[in-house]
């Protein structure tokens, strides 16, 4: 059991519950020389799934976003730091076993900046029941849950406690499955059915393809929204998909934008989203704003929002 590092403000808003890692960012141009060296612009940023999300949500208008995350005593200063600055309210548990987990992004600056990933979760997925409190809750309109909390067994019976203090408590929660291959290990039944206790899915195109086998995302979409009231299927440039009771309701645009780095622009979106649901807005005119959000990200090196000093990033590219 780890200690637990807070910092105060108001209460209200936002309590999201994920993953906080180290992204180790590498872009390089064209393909990987196997055997030799590739030229690239390496970046050690703050990253994490949950921690991005909450970040966004806080820079696009949430007052008061919580984060329940674990770290390695290794990191664990510095990513309180970033998150304060960044306006979330952090309780880290700092976990004295495992480091912080780390992700490598291998992100190809060519015309679609897609991006690889190479993950360590380290204390990440060391989440346990015993780090929950109800207390979190106090005063909280929405909770979030990253996927990435599913894909370990002990994460996994902390969202459940946490999903179930939420619906007791008649707080409205939201999932966002994180990553087909993860998905794929842990089993798309197993998912869905930790999925029917939520009330609104964020998964991205790929993910609502590989959750209902069928190939159009509007399709899937549709599908989902069967099981779960609310299904918001992010698309990337294609923009997103607003979909209830078995039918796409609404097609949101995105931007056109050249992206320097596609990283965080789902996190972008999904925290976005949620900042407008909680100020009142409509899932339609939530998806919007979270668009907007995803639009400014891919313009970024990274998945945080802007606001940090130094936090420019490369100008190659």
């Amino acid at each position: 059991m780890g200690r637990e590092v807070t910092a105060g403000g108001r209460n209200g808003g936002l309590l999201v519950v994920g993953d906080v890692v180290t992204d180790v960012v590498a872009r390089h141009r064209g393909p990987l020389a196997t055997g030799t060296d590739t030229a690239a612009v390496i970046q050690r940023l703050p990253g994490g799934a949950g921690a991005n999300v909450a970040c966004w949500a806080a820079h696009t208008g949430c007052a008061d976003v919580r984060l329940l995350g674990r770290v390695g005593t290794d990191t664990a200063a510095w990513h309180e730091r970033e998150l304060v600055a960044a306006g979330v309210r952090p309780h880290l548990v700092v976990d004295s076993e495992a480091a912080t987990g780390t992700v490598i992004c291998l992100v190809d600056t060519g015309a679609a900046a897609e991006r690889t990933f190479l993950t360590d979760s380290g204390a990440s997925l060391r989440l346990e029941p015993a780090d929950w409190s109800d207390v979190l809750l106090d005063g909280v309109a929405r909770l979030h849950l990253s996927g990435y909390l599913l894909f370990s067994e002990s994460s996994r019976a902390l969202a459940e406690v946490a999903l179930a203090a939420a619906r007791a408590r008649g707080v409205p929660v939201s999932l966002d499955p994180a990553s087909t291959g993860f998905l794929a290990e842990l089993g798309v039944d197993r998912f869905l059915a930790f999925a029917q206790g939520v009330d609104v899915l964020l998964p991205s195109r790929d993910e609502a393809c590989l959750l209902t086998g069928l190939t159009d995302p509007a399709d899937a979409a549709a599908k989902l929204s069967r099981l779960v009231p609310s299904v918001v299927a992010k698309a990337g440039a294609d923009g997103a998909l607003v979909a209830r009771s078995g039918a796409v309701g609404a097609r949101v645009p995105a931007m056109s934008v050249a992206p320097r780095d596609t990283t965080g622009a789902g996190d972008a979106f999904t925290g976005a989203f949620l900042a407008a649901l909680v100020s009142g807005a409509s899932p339609e005119e939530a998806a919007a704003r979270g668009c907007q959000a995803g639009t400014e990200a891919v313009r970024r090196v990274g998945g945080r929002p802007p606001g940090r000093p130094g936090d420019e990033g490369s100008n190659w590219g």
